[in-house]
């Protein structure tokens, strides 16, 4: 039997479906909720540098207006941008070929315990050892070529890429295995379907941790044995004892690799994962 609705044509004409409401405002509110804490910590940290370098009156702890200055005139120099795209590109090739190596050495050593007991010495070497170190080594043995902090930056991001994906596989559904065994999947369908889902959040925490080590050590790189570069940039301006320069460097890389982790990062990450439910409470 069917009910009819006791409400008068004429309100349910004139009333918008709930699929069909605005919701600017909420969007609105969603974004400021997002961008609003962030915003405060900038503007406190700004305020704070201001008044520590007014008190000081000192070239050591130059203003934000000076700071400013000095980023313009690298902007408008064309230095800036030359020497940042020379160092993201070393960056993200030296990441590139230490995530290779990470999704293939971590599914082994996740799957398998004798990988991983064989491994396990190596990664941890990984971890420990300083980016200090892992520059001067590359530069005393490659010199100054492209392999150089190619090769610094692998071996700074992949260790902890490697710890991340391995433990991201050891936390996989055992069912999951279970079911590819049964339908015979391809190791390519297994890794299309199974582990990078899987291990999207694990990935993810070992790219942003990679990527901050791969950050430390190219600069150290290219200080110690480059001619290009942002490290080689702020190696100079201390050299001039232009401290003002040096915090320009600073803040110009800081704020790509901020666009890297809010525009890239985080984007793909919602991408991936838009699958997975989280809890409203």
């Amino acid at each position: 039997m069917t009910v009819l609705s006791a409400e008068p044509a004429a309100e349910q004409v004139g009333r918008t479906p709930p699929s069909r409401r605005p919701v600017t405002g909420s969007r609105v509110t969603s974004l400021l909720g997002v961008a609003a804490p962030p915003l405060a910590l900038i503007i406190l940290l700004a305020v704070g540098w201001n008044v520590m370098a007014a008190r000081m009156d000192s070239p050591l702890v130059p203003s934000l207006g000076a700071i400013g200055d000095e980023l313009v005139t690298l902007s408008t120099g064309g230095a800036l941008w030359a020497n940042l795209q020379v160092t993201l590109t070393r960056v993200l090739l030296g990441f590139a070929v230490a995530f290779v190596v990470a999704v293939v050495l971590g599914i082994a050593m996740g799957r398998n315990k004798y990988v991983r007991r064989f491994l396990e010495p190596a990664v941890l070497l990984g971890l420990v050892t300083p980016g200090l170190v892992k520059a001067l080594l590359c530069v005393i043995w490659f010199g100054i070529s492209m392999v150089n902090p190619i090769l610094a930056v692998a071996l700074a991001a992949a260790p902890a890429l490697i710890v991340n994906i391995t433990q991201g596989v050891r936390e996989v559904d055992p069912q999951l295995h279970e079911m590819a065994h049964v339908y015979h999947f391809s190791a390519w369908t297994r890794l299309r379907r199974i582990w990078m889902p899987a291990l999207a959040p694990s990935l993810f925490t070992g790219a942003r941790l990679g990527i901050a080590m791969s950050w430390k050590v190219i600069v150290l790189v290219e200080i110690f044995g480059l001619a290009s570069g942002v490290g080689y940039q702020l190696n100079l301006e201390f050299s001039n004892h232009n401290v003002a320069g040096v915090l320009a460097w600073t803040i110009a890389f800081a704020l790509v690799m901020t666009a890297i982790e809010y525009g890239v990062l985080q984007t793909l990450e919602r991408r991936v994962s838009r699958w997975r439910k989280e809890s409203s409470v």
